[in-house]
């Protein structure tokens, strides 16, 4: 006599999802990636114009404890490279602090080197971050970032 599988043992036969079910799955991630996504890559850009703010005031930062130790401003030529070591050229500091000030010479999120002035149309110094473009001037995601600038 042949024995009928329970309704436990018949289950087990038939672990897993049904294509229809997978099919419902995706169409659901679907639809949520075609809300959500637009709404992240719109944000890129405002994240690296943020990041190039916070940047910029590290950068300030490290400019201030420079003055502290030697009295004065890296030059225009001796550039932000003179946070990381010791200038070379130009007015070399006498209390320069071992390790620097910073551990690497910045890039803008969009890989391009700030731009320093020191003494800068705007004060001590001026530093600048060219935008997306890496030209001066631009509008929208173009625009000059500028230490003078109120956030």
């Amino acid at each position: 006599m042949e024995r009928i599988p329970s309704g436990r043992n018949r289950m087990r036969g038939r672990a897993g999802f049904t294509l229809l079910e997978i099919m419902v799955v995706i169409v659901i991630l679907g639809l949520l990636a075609a809300l959500v996504v637009p709404k992240l890559i719109g944000r890129t850009e405002e994240a690296k114009r943020t990041q190039t703010r916070l940047q910029i005031k590290n950068v300030e930062q490290a400019l201030q404890l420079f003055k502290l130790d030697n009295g004065f401003y890296p030059a225009t030529e001796q550039e932000i490279a003179a946070l990381v070591r010791s200038p070379e050229i130009g007015r070399v500091p006498k209390n320069y602090r071992k390790g620097g000030y910073l551990d690497r010479v910045p890039k803008d999120p969009w890989g391009n080197n700030y731009v320093y002035v020191s003494p800068g149309s705007h004060g001590d110094y001026d530093i600048s971050s060219y935008g997306a473009d890496g030209v001066q001037g631009g509008e929208g995601e173009d625009a000059d970032i500028n230490s003078w600038d109120p956030q």
